[in-house]
């Protein structure tokens, strides 16, 4: 791909697709599968919004990953009726394409390409066959060029406005475990070339027991350019010192056109935890942004009902849907996690650049 200026549209920008990969491994999953699975299911329906009478999509296409035959099966059964649908079979190594897939950008002119970024596994923490080469592989059936650049990074480690400014963590990027001996100047540069970013605001630390070492969609999300959700803690919650000083931080920060960001409150669900009491990395802003729709994570929580009104405030052109995740948090992630954008081209041609 040529080495021309490319951006990052905002995840709110209209989409051709939505990119996942149906929940397989038996070996990873346990017990938990055939929840992570209607959970899956559920935020199908929910991207795809389709007709309640016809059934037609009104939504986005689903482009979604299967092993082999046999998922392939399992995925149809479970999507029966579901019009607007793509399966491709694929090794990948588990559901979680927004850090394993592609970051999909586009040029001046409104073409789609795509950035990718290396992939170590969460700073060696999985290493998973077929992850590895996973970003090149959904580039390739999207039908758009590629770049790969040197710099570790996961989709979502990243967050941006779709005019200039990124949201990420010094935790997750300059972690020894990614990038060793890269400093923000540098992290930046690549940033700028890959996805159009000119300013970047940096928060310090992630949620406990995130094994993505901090990633920005369990923190804060731009809702539209100069407006940030913020996760505030509620109480009991293990991330109490964590979130406040990111809300501290985002208050300071101004974003690539000077504005002051306006900081929109999204309350933590407090303490959710695992089967053996240690807290899981639970957030609402784990939501995907959908063209007619926006998937919550939820947990079953007393703050699960104040969420979603905050984000129905936000995106008050979409309807805001809840889906209970905790089996999707169990397995490392949760929705936003699970999903990859493609945006729609400004223009009717896309050939290779």
């Amino acid at each position: 791909m040529a080495n021309l200026s490319h951006s990052q549209p905002a995840e709110w920008s209209p989409h051709d697709a939505c990119w996942l990969a149906w929940p397989s491994h038996r070996d990873l999953w346990g017990a938990d599968l055939a929840e992570a699975r209607r959970a899956f299911v559920e935020l199908c329906l929910t991207i795809a919004d389709p007709d309640p009478v016809s059934g037609t999509s009104g939504g986005e296409h689903l482009e979604i990953l299967v092993l082999d035959e046999h998922g392939e099966l399992e995925a149809r059964e479970a999507l029966e009726g579901l019009s607007g649908l793509t399966l491709h079979r694929c090794p990948f190594g588990d559901i979680w394409l927004r850090d394993t897939g592609p970051i999909f950008v586009e040029d001046a002119s409104g073409r789609i390409a795509a950035a990718r970024f290396r992939f170590n596994g969460w700073g060696g923490k999985y290493i998973l066959e077929g992850d590895e080469a996973l970003g090149g592989r959904v580039a390739d059936m999207a039908g758009v060029p590629s770049r790969q650049y040197e710099l570790i990074a996961e989709g979502g480690a990243l967050e941006v406005d779709g005019e200039g400014t990124c949201l990420t963590t010094r935790q997750c990027l300059l972690n020894e475990n990614r990038n060793p001996g890269f400093d923000e100047e540098q992290v930046e540069v690549v940033l700028r070339e890959a996805l159009g970013v000119s300013k970047v605001v940096w928060l310090d630390e992630g949620l406990a027991n995130d094994h993505t070492d901090g990633h920005i969609d369990n923190l804060a999300r731009f809702v539209a350019p100069g407006k940030v959700a913020c996760a505030v803690p509620s109480i009991g919650d293990p991330n109490r010192g964590v979130l406040e000083a990111n809300r501290r931080r985002l208050e300071q920060a101004v974003d690539a056109s000077g504005r002051r960001l306006e900081i929109v409150e999204l309350p933590s669900p407090g303490a959710v935890l695992d089967s053996e009491g240690r807290p899981l990395p639970a957030s609402y802003l784990n939501y995907y942004v959908a063209n007619g729709t926006v998937a919550v994570p939820v947990f079953g929580k007393a703050t699960d009902q104040h969420a979603l009104k905050a984000l129905s405030a936000c995106f008050s052109n979409r309807r805001v849907v809840g889906i209970e995740s905790k089996a999707l948090l169990g397995g490392g992630g949760s929705l936003h996690c699970i999903t990859q954008h493609q945006p729609s081209p400004r223009t009717s041609s896309n050939k290779t650049i």
